[in-house]
C-alpha cells in the first residue's frame, strides 16, 4: 500500500495565513543561482510584499543572494519548468484569507 503525503488537522492548517495578493512588478533576478523573477505583490491593507518565484521547482520562502522573500507564491506544478500560479475565480479584496 502506497502512503500518502503526512497529513496535518484543521487547526494546524489555520496557523498558516494564506493570503490573496496580486502580483504588481516583475524583475528578472540575476543574481539567483536558478532562473528566478523577483516579485512585489499587493496584499491590499497588508502591504506590498517582496517575493522570488523559481518557476522550474517548488520554491520555499528565503532569502536569496541579497534579495529577502517576505511571502510564498503558491503555484501548482503540472511538469518540470511548468507552474501555473494560483488565483481566485473572481475578484476578491486583496489581502483576504484563503481557508
Amino acid at each position: 500500500m502506497t502512503q500518502g503525503p503526512p497529513q496535518i488537522g484543521y487547526d494546524d492548517f489555520l496557523k498558516v495565513d494564506v493570503r490573496v495578493g496580486r502580483i504588481v512588478q516583475v524583475d528578472d533576478f540575476p543574481k539567483a543561482r536558478k532562473p528566478a523573477y523577483r516579485l512585489r505583490i499587493d496584499f491590499g491593507e497588508l502591504g506590498v510584499k517582496t517575493s522570488s518565484a523559481q518557476l522550474t521547482r517548488h520554491y520555499p520562502p528565503r532569502q536569496i543572494a541579497d534579495y529577502f522573500s517576505e511571502v510564498l507564491t503558491l503555484g501548482v506544478m503540472l511538469g518540470e519548468g511548468d507552474v501555473v500560479l494560483v488565483q481566485p475565480d473572481r475578484d476578491v479584496a486583496l489581502g483576504s484569507r484563503i481557508l
